[in-house]
C-alpha cells in the first residue's frame, strides 16, 4: 500500500512542478511586450530526503533568461535612447507556446498516473474489506 501512496506523492509533485512551469510560461506570454522583461524559466530538482532519493521533483528558484534583449526602433517611445532604440523583451512566443503544451501534457500524464494509483488503492481497500 505504501508503494501506491509513494506513486501518488511522486505524481502530485510532478503536477505541482508542471503547474509552476505553466505559471511562468503564462507570465512570459503576458509580458511579451513589456520593455526590459527577461523570460522566466523553471528548473526542476530531484527531492532528496534523509540522503535518499524520493522520486519527487520540485522546482528550484526562478531563473531569468539573461540572453540579449530585443532592440526596438521607435523614436516616439519615451524609453528610447538618443538613437531611437529601446530594450524590448527576450520572450519568443513560439517557444512559450511549445513550453506551455509540453507542461500541459506532462501535467496530464502525472494526473493519469495519480488517478491510476488512486484506483488501485481503492480496489485494494475493497478487497481487504471482503
Amino acid at each position: 500500500m505504501s508503494d501506491l501512496f509513494r506513486t501518488m506523492a511522486v505524481s502530485a509533485s510532478g503536477m505541482k512542478a508542471q503547474a509552476t512551469r505553466l505559471r511562468y510560461t503564462s507570465e512570459n506570454i503576458a509580458n511579451t511586450d513589456t520593455p526590459g522583461y527577461h523570460r522566466k524559466m523553471a528548473a526542476f530538482e530531484e527531492h532528496v530526503e534523509g540522503g535518499q532519493r524520493t522520486g519527487e521533483v520540485r522546482t528550484g528558484p526562478v531563473q531569468l533568461d539573461m540572453s540579449e534583449l530585443q532592440r526596438i526602433y521607435d523614436p516616439s517611445n519615451p524609453l528610447a535612447d538618443e538613437t531611437g532604440h529601446y530594450d524590448g523583451s527576450n520572450v519568443d512566443l513560439v517557444v512559450e507556446i511549445a513550453d506551455a503544451r509540453e507542461a500541459q501534457r506532462s501535467y496530464e500524464a502525472n494526473l493519469k498516473m495519480f488517478d491510476q494509483a488512486r484506483r488501485m488503492s481503492q480496489s485494494l481497500l475493497e478487497l481487504l474489506r471482503r
